[in-house]
């Protein structure tokens, strides 16, 4: 698919995640909205994946370390069609099919159970080695938070990610800069992020996480260093913003973590993304 077609799809994909939010009154908005453009170039254009045949063997997987933005990788597999829009109104209700964090065992399309932070890429890095030790052909791609970067089992699994020469593993950090309680930088700032992740042996790259051009020539390079025989893991940072596209959530900052959604709200939101 090409990126002008990607388009209308970030577009339809914000409205669902925040269409089911206020179908609740509240929830994980600010970093569902963030990672939009990096869910819909890899459901859409990059990801080997049958939404008939969820369980396909050798599939690429996707796993949502930040498993609080579930809303946002919800409303991606309703669009991309592994289940019917309608269900997206169940959302973070009882007996839902769609928890507030991403649940493996209840969502079909979601690859690992997330939300207790830093075990998703951890389990990411499972994932690559054994797809490397059954030679299935697959890429594993996780997106990570910054806030969750904080996390010591994130930089053990980077480690071992490296040690391992895990060069199917895509890893997308989602740096929006905030966190649940504060700014990164006010709290447990992980440095210079790019010679952080050049320091624990993956070829990384930094591109504005709102441009699909841009995600896309960075996933572009990842495949040319493979085909080079290049043998690092591969972590392309996202720089993006809390809360993106919809004027409320970003003003609210670090209190678009998990916030109200009224139907007025919602309604205002939906009114500027259909005249973006």
């Amino acid at each position: 698919m090409q990126i002008l077609d990607l388009v209308p799809i970030t577009k339809d994909i914000r409205k669902l995640i925040i269409k089911s939010i206020a179908s609740i009154g509240s929830g994980h908005v600010g970093g569902s909205l963030s990672i939009v453009e990096v869910l819909t170039v890899l459901y859409f254009r990059e990801m080997n994946i049958d939404p008939n045949n969820p369980k396909m063997e050798g599939r690429d997987r996707l796993i949502v370390s930040k498993g609080h933005s579930g809303p946002g990788v919800y409303a991606t597999l309703a669009r991309r069609g592994y289940f019917p829009e309608e269900k997206l109104y169940t959302l973070n209700k009882i007996g839902t099919d769609l928890p507030s964090h991403c649940d493996m065992n209840k969502t079909v399309g979601v690859d690992m159970t997330t939300g207790s932070l830093g075990q998703g890429f951890s389990s990411a890095v499972g994932a690559a080695l054994g797809s490397k030790i059954k030679n299935d052909g697959a890429t594993i791609y996780c997106i990570i938070g910054d806030g969750e970067s904080d996390e010591g089992q994130v930089w053990e699994a980077a480690m071992f990610a490296s040690y391992a020469k895990l060069n199917n593993l895509v890893v997308f950090l989602d740096y929006n800069k905030m966190q649940i309680d504060g700014y990164v930088k006010d709290n447990k700032h992980p440095a210079d992020v790019i010679r952080k992740w050049d320091s624990f042996g993956f070829y990384t790259q930094y591109v504005n996480g709102h441009d699909m051009k841009a995600i896309v020539q960075a996933l572009d390079n990842v495949k040319a260093y493979r085909q080079e025989k290049g043998d690092k893991p591969n972590m392309i940072i996202l720089d993006t913003v809390k809360g993106k596209g919809v004027s409320f959530a970003e003003k609210a900052l670090v209190g678009s973590h998990s916030m109200p959604v009224t139907k007025e709200l919602m309604e205002q939101a939906l009114k500027e993304l259909e005249e973006v």
